[in-house]
């Protein structure tokens, strides 16, 4: 009897243990299914949470780099025209077949979903807005989110943009330093602004965001006003080891003509209107080949005679 109770005990143990090994690895399938949609799936979620959205600043100090900008007055925006000057519609800069707007959602969001399976649309992902320090769960045509140009592009036209070329202004206005994903109406309301006329409200970002704009700045050859310089300065003030991009300045390559400090360009020539004044000859005299059919004035008479020849006479005279 007690070895038959002892087998139906160890049974019951062996059962219970099988019972709760089952439980456990159905449970962590069920888990594994809600957060992973099949590898077959065009919409499949690679993003984890805690994705910090603009470009890695691990480069110098960005008080150093803030400190060799050039410092200027704004430039007139005479001739910026955003599609003409900066391109229309959004490039690949980096060569990998999608477009820098959805380079940029797929780095600055989380959850992502895609909509083909190249994994380039993105259909839905979310983003935590530094701009604002608020979370937003975005869809596609939401018009939630937009790609904002850090440094916005009539700013760098008014601060040196046009002095670099054609290629090297699109690449200013697709370049993954230069785009941050952000809450559409606070992108809305910074406009053209530089960071004395704007900066997020989300104070805790103000560092990295002046840093980046620093960075591009440096990057492209872009000054920054005095105004500009000291705005920027208050803010690395809070934060004296940030760290601005790694970059190597681009050489400005369009041809604009450069008049000195304090002088006024040279007005171009206006082709003269007057014609010469005629020649004075002697009629009948011998003219050269050179005048032949030219017209000269007589010295005594005044009249008008012409280099030519005659039907009785093939040598040209005054005539």
């Amino acid at each position: 009897m007690k070895h038959l109770i002892s087998i139906v005990v160890t049974l019951l143990i062996l059962t219970g243990g099988l019972v709760a090994n089952f439980g456990t690895h159905v449970g962590n399938d069920q888990a594994s299914d809600v957060t992973t949609l099949g590898p077959s799936s065009t919409s499949t979620s690679v993003a984890g949470e805690g994705v910090t959205p603009g470009a890695k600043l691990d480069g110098p100090l960005a008080v150093s780099v803030l400190n060799a900008l050039p410092v200027k007055g704004k430039a007139p925006a005479t001739g910026y025209d955003r599609n003409q000057k900066f391109g229309n519609g959004w490039k690949d800069f980096n060569g990998n077949k999608c477009d820098e707007r959805q380079d940029t959602l797929k780095r600055d969001l989380s959850s992502v979903k895609f909509k083909d399976a190249k994994k380039c649309q993105l259909a839905s992902g979310t983003l935590a807005d530094v701009y604002t320090g608020t979370t937003i769960k975005w869809k596609v045509n939401s018009g939630s989110v937009d790609i904002d140009h850090v440094v916005a592009l009539k700013n760098a036209w008014v601060s040196g943009g046009v002095q670099l070329s054609q290629d090297q202004r699109q690449g200013l206005a697709n370049d993954p330093l230069n785009l941050m994903a952000s809450q559409a109406s606070a992108n809305r309301s910074k406009g053209d602004a530089n960071a004395a006329e704007w900066l997020p409200a989300n104070k805790s970002f103000r560092c990295r965001y002046v840093a980046t704009q620093i960075s591009v700045k440096k990057k492209y050859t872009l000054s920054v006003t005095a105004s500009e310089k000291k705005a920027m300065e208050r803010v690395l003030f809070t934060c004296p080891k940030q760290k601005a991009a790694l970059v190597t300045p681009l050489k400005p390559l369009a041809k604009v003509p450069t008049v000195a400090p304090g002088t006024n360009a040279a007005p171009a020539k206006k082709p003269s209107t007057t014609a010469p004044n005629p020649k004075q000859v002697s009629p009948g005299a011998y003219c050269a080949q050179d005048d032949k059919g030219t017209k000269g004035i007589g010295k005594k008479t005044g009249k008008s005679y012409t280099c030519k020849s005659s039907d009785s006479d093939t040598r040209l005279r005054w005539r």
